[in-house]
């Protein structure tokens, strides 16, 4: 233990000059990659596909959506044109081509709850809720409720995992600080016992 954390010394400091540089480029490329489109959109299937944060991802998406939307509506703004507005604000560049997608069949003649359940991506509850709001000619006031629902329920999934992920980091800290511990001193353990 002793000899490789004493290796992994030297080698930093042996080869700094060349391991930093090289951090640098990895992690300058490696955003480069991210801004492209292909990158982005491995990326941003790679988000919904976490486990956990995936579907927080997704909610908080759903609530920046539902949010917007409400907000032009409320304005004044024709659907249509509200819907590509929100469409162009949304992290997500899968959930801004579903939206896009639904602004298309709306144009054609669809309802919003319909073309957002087609897209088969939308939350079930979500899309029921634009549904009831449509139905009710309140779709404005439905939009910011399902906001408001899913920002409450983003808020709560993450305090619960944050919850789940403090004690992981303790116990990985406490697995590092071990590690150099004992390395520092089992050496000195060996030596008194070759000295009994």
């Amino acid at each position: 233990m002793t000899k490789v954390l004493l290796g992994v010394g030297i080698a930093l400091q042996s080869y700094l000059y060349i391991i930093a540089p090289a951090i640098i480029l990895v992690i300058l490329a490696a955003i480069a990659w991210v801004r492209s489109e292909q990158g982005g959109n491995v990326m941003d299937k790679l988000r919904f596909k976490l486990p956990i944060f995936g579907d927080i991802w997704m909610k908080y998406q759903v609530a920046m959506f539902s949010r917007t939307l409400s907000t032009l509506l409320a304005g004044g703004m024709p659907l249509v044109p509200s819907l590509e507005t929100a469409s162009n604000s949304i992290n997500s560049r899968k959930i801004s081509k579903t939206v896009e997608e639904a602004a298309r069949r709306v144009r054609e003649g669809g309802s919003l709850s319909g073309s957002l359940e087609d897209t088969s991506f939308f939350p079930e509850l979500a899309v029921e809720m634009i549904e009831v709001g449509e139905s009710t000619g309140a779709l404005p006031t439905m939009l910011n409720s399902v906001a408001e629902f899913y920002e409450e329920d983003v808020q709560n999934a993450l305090t619960a995992s944050l919850q789940l992920i403090e004690p992981a980091l303790l116990i990985i800290m406490a697995a590092v600080v071990g590690f150099v511990l004992a390395a520092l001193y089992l050496p000195i353990f060996s030596l008194g016992s070759k000295m009994h």
